[in-house]
């Protein structure tokens, strides 16, 4: 999952409870975040949440 600044903490808790287990946070690269945006707004992502 991809997400802002804003809705990280709701990003890791969702991962948690689907998958009960802690999730790998990356940082987007700049160069990459221009067009990425988060998928619980329209606002750019600056971490990916997952496995």
């Amino acid at each position: 999952m991809k997400c802002c600044e804003e809705h990280i903490e709701i990003a890791i808790d969702m991962f948690v409870d689907e998958k009960q287990t802690a999730p790998n946070i990356q940082k987007i690269k700049d160069n990459h975040s221009l067009s990425t945006t988060c998928d619980l707004c329209e606002k750019p992502a600056v971490y990916i949440v997952g496995s």
